[in-house]
């Protein structure tokens, strides 16, 4: 330690500074020695003190080591022996850890690797067993859909499951049609709601559902709602009709309307904002058509009595329609800390929020914004019959003259043919309101005032 701590010439401090720079170092070495005028500069001396300065710090390196040799073979065997407890320390540790690993792989990792391969062949069987009782089903009401379609043109067996016990009459059974549609929303239900964990998951890629859906499902839908239009652009019922046959009118009426009721397309994300479009539809193209015929028959000067039974209209209830239970979303429960009363009153108001509408003429009261289907036709009529009469009246003639002439006669026609077309016929009447009074005359007296004018008011002076 004496030797160690004997001044030295050579500056270290200037070596072990970290910003050291050999460079300039060296240049500044060779300026020492040399005058910078100089040509050439001697480089000899510089040279010599860097050879020296080496090998004096060479020297002193050897004569460190020499002396501390014993110490630092010392220490290393020291490090040596205990790396080599330590490695012996782990490996046993190791050892354990690697017998303990392939315990846990062999109890396991294995059996893990062995209930997967299970898992996953039971959810396969359940997966296939699933769309397997899908397709079952499917079929199962496709074949119910051919035999009750059949019934619709009297063809169908009445040994079939889903025939009544009753014959059959010769030109069929339009209750068939609701009794399709009931299966064709069945069949919607499995085939369109197609998410995962859905019941129709998969189907789509099953070649016989896709042929069933093409060949069978989609040609009867069409038929029955086509069966179902024509039976509603038919309707008519004659004020002379026996009550027998404007119940049976009324029946295949109510039949026609149930069908396009039920067939509407569903929305299944948002089923409380469904409106029963089919049914719209056809119920306004029949008003249109009624109302051009109307229209057509008052402008040839034609009886008016030949208008008043377009007008007429009876109203039915509404089935039930079998998703809105299924996809509604359920009443609040209430709690028992809630008044008995008032949780009553508020799960019956839910209740009734999210039925559909219970009468098939509500639907198209509010597609139409209108609060009487009669008054809609009469004031529809009405404002369909002022530029035809004003042609009329323009154009002149014998009619022309004639309507003119007879106006207060025209008037009293039109005012008894709203009356009468307003009223529902005696037929479609219960037996205990066929003796009712005359009310319905005052009833109706804006839309009799709205059609007089409609006519009177444009034909024009004598």
């Amino acid at each position: 330690m004496a030797t160690e701590e004997e001044p030295s010439y050579i500056d270290y401090d200037t070596f072990l500074d970290p910003d050291f720079n050999p460079k300039t170092f060296a240049n500044s070495l060779v300026l020492l020695t040399n005058n910078a005028n100089d040509l050439p500069l001697d480089l000899s001396t510089p040279l010599s003190k860097v050879l020296f300065d080496i090998q004096e710090i060479d020297s002193h390196i050897d004569v460190l080591t020499t002396k501390s040799a014993v110490p630092l073979l010392k220490y290393t065997r020291d490090q040596n022996d205990a790396s080599g407890r330590i490695i012996s320390e782990l490996d046993q540790h190791i050892k354990s850890l690697n017998d303990s690993y392939r315990q846990l792989e062999k109890e396991v990792i294995d059996r893990h690797a062995e209930a997967e391969e299970v898992r996953v062949v039971a959810t396969r069987l359940w997966e296939s067993l699933r769309l397997a009782r899908s397709v079952s089903r499917c079929l199962q009401l496709g074949r119910q859909l051919e035999v009750q379609h059949a019934e619709i043109s009297g063809s169908g067996s009445s040994g079939t499951p889903s025939s009544s016990s009753a014959a059959k009459p010769a030109k069929g059974d339009h209750k068939a049609l609701v009794r399709c549609a009931h299966t064709i929303l069945l069949l919607r239900e499995v085939l369109e709601r197609n998410k995962p964990g859905e019941e129709g998951h998969g189907l789509d890629k099953v070649d016989v559902v896709r042929s069933l859906k093409d060949a069978v499902i989609a040609p009867i839908e069409r038929a029955v709602r086509e069966t179902a239009e024509r039976i509603l652009r038919e309707f008519n019922v004659p004020g002379d009709a026996t009550f027998n046959q404007a119940d049976e009118a009324r029946s295949r009426l109510l039949s026609s309307l149930s069908t396009l009721y039920l067939l509407s397309p569903m929305n299944w994300e948002k089923p409380e904002k469904w409106t029963p479009k089919f049914l719209l539809q056809s119920l306004e193209a029949y008003l249109r058509a009624s109302l051009q015929a109307s229209a057509t028959t008052l402008a040839r000067a034609r009886p008016v009595a030949d208008v008043g039974p377009s007008s007429r209209r009876g109203g039915g209830q509404a089935p039930n329609h079998p998703l809105f239970e299924s996809l509604l979303p359920a009443p609040p429960v209430a709690t028992a800390g809630a008044a008995g009363p008032a949780a009553a009153a508020a799960v019956a108001a839910q209740l009734q929020k999210q039925q559909p509408q219970q009468n098939l003429l509500q639907p198209l009261l509010g597609y139409l914004e209108t609060g009487s289907l009669a008054s809609y036709y009469w004031r529809t009529l009405a404002s369909n019959m002022v530029s035809r009469v004003q042609e009329l009246s323009n154009r002149g003639g014998v009619v022309a003259r004639t309507l003119k002439t007879n106006r207060a006669n025209v008037g009293d026609a039109i005012r008894e043919c709203v009356i009468k077309g307003s009223q529902t016929p005696r037929a479609l009447l219960a037996v205990k309101n066929r003796k009712a009074g005359d009310g319905e005359e005052v009833k109706w007296d804006r839309e009799i005032a709205v059609m007089v004018g409609s006519v009177v008011n444009n034909l024009g002076g004598r």
